[in-house]
């Protein structure tokens, strides 16, 4: 679908942001809406160890079967690096903590843990076309077999 609206950095800016705190909320919106609301018909996620949603309906799958091994998760919204292309792509760098099935965690606790991570967005029609999810997914830091240099 061609782009019909155009959008400064700061409106795409806002509506990562409604997505990510959405995220933090359960998946649902400041005006109570569900996260899916949030992403084009088309729309692309892609998540570490799980792969490619492509369309809501697969991207709601995602978003479930993340949130059935998530209890809480809180980004740090006032440690985020904002990168704009001036175009539709923007990219955000943060931290995050929260509790996931396997225990709690903490962005930097231990330095090698989960919590860091990169989101590339593609936002045109205020409607997220794109979301690549980069982090490491071992919330629980439980990876160890694979990276001995974990258990010094």
């Amino acid at each position: 679908m061609l782009s019909t609206q155009t959008m400064t950095d700061e409106q795409r800016k806002s509506v990562a942001l409604e997505y990510l705190k959405a995220f933090d909320n359960g998946g649902i919106t400041s005006t109570g809406g569900s996260i899916l609301d949030l992403f084009a018909e088309d729309a692309q996620v892609l998540f570490p160890k799980w792969g490619l949603a492509t369309g809501r309906e697969q991207i709601g799958r995602m978003f479930g079967d993340l949130g059935g091994r998530l209890k809480s998760i809180t980004h740090d919204y006032s440690h985020f690096n904002w990168i704009f292309s001036g175009a539709d792509t923007l990219v955000c760098e943060g931290t995050s903590f929260g509790e996931h099935v396997e225990g709690p965690w903490r962005a930097g606790v231990p330095s090698w843990g989960a919590g860091y991570w990169c989101d590339v967005f593609e936002i045109r029609d205020w409607k997220i076309q794109r979301c690549f999810i980069y982090l490491d997914p071992d919330y629980g830091g439980r990876d160890t077999a694979r990276y001995p240099w974990l258990n010094l």
